[in-house]
């Protein structure tokens, strides 16, 4: 069962989170399915992990509306606070830390040259003192699998197997809050509330609406799965062909 607490989150690390409902800067809007929603304040994540060789203690774990997985908030002995993403297995009272000289245990963050092959990570850098770019999401972690010198060859949640500096930092252990992807969300005032629009099937609307659309009863025009632009909608590579990162991909699902 979670230990989150009811508290409010701590007013330094706040600020309000604006809401733009897929709307472009001219007003138009660009993103679909979006709408109003609670109003919401922006928690200020520690992706870096840039205290380095200073202990710190998990003070509480809280709910998190602008993610799906929780967070922690981290009193480190100099007096500053943080919050980070919450580690699976991670409790109260836990003391965490940074840095080459970390232990080798959930929540620690380390160089990925420093983390042994077989261990789960999460929070992955993509370049040396960037912030964590990768595997960020509930109940997610990556594998390291291998070491070729400057590179570490990381297993992400994707299936990809992909090449990271061995400077980059990354958390040792999997997010917390496995569960999440088992949530039901009973009502349609839930997707409201998290600012989800309705969404009308392609086969309800006319042919000018959707390639869908159209004919007699419930016929969808025996057609594949497209997009109301016309783009294929499943199966498709989504990938850019030239992509500057595929030097570092070294296999695809």
């Amino acid at each position: 069962m979670e230990q989150l607490n009811n508290k409010q989150p701590e007013k330094n690390l706040i600020t309000i989170l604006k809401k733009n409902s897929g709307r472009n800067n001219a007003g138009r809007i660009t993103v679909r399915h979006q709408g109003g929603r609670q109003k919401r304040y922006y928690r200020e994540i520690d992706f870096k992990r840039d205290k380095k060789d200073i202990k710190g203690t998990v003070m509480t774990m809280e709910y998190d509306p602008n993610r799906n997985a929780r967070v922690c908030l981290i009193e480190y002995t100099d007096g500053e606070k943080r919050y980070i993403l919450q580690p699976k297995d991670i409790k109260i009272g836990d003391v965490i830390s940074s840095g080459e000289k970390a232990e080798l245990k959930p929540g620690n963050a380390l160089p990925l040259r420093l983390i042994p092959i077989g261990i789960e990570v999460h929070n992955i850098e993509l370049f040396a003192g960037q912030g964590g770019k990768l595997v960020r999401g509930a109940g997610t972690a990556a594998i390291v699998i291998a070491k070729e010198d400057p590179f570490i060859h990381v297993k992400l949640p994707s299936g990809i197997v992909r090449k990271c500096f061995g400077d980059c930092f990354a958390t040792v252990g999997m997010i917390g809050n496995i569960e999440h992807k088992d949530r039901i969300l009973g009502k349609a005032g839930t997707s409201r509330h998290m600012g989800i629009r309705p969404t009308v099937r392609g086969t309800a609307q006319d042919p000018r609406s959707h390639p869908h659309g159209g004919g007699e009863g419930r016929s969808g025009e025996g057609m594949h799965p497209k997009t109301p632009w016309g783009k294929s909608a499943r199966g498709t590579k989504t990938r850019t062909p030239n992509k500057w990162s595929n030097k570092f991909i070294v296999k695809v699902k």
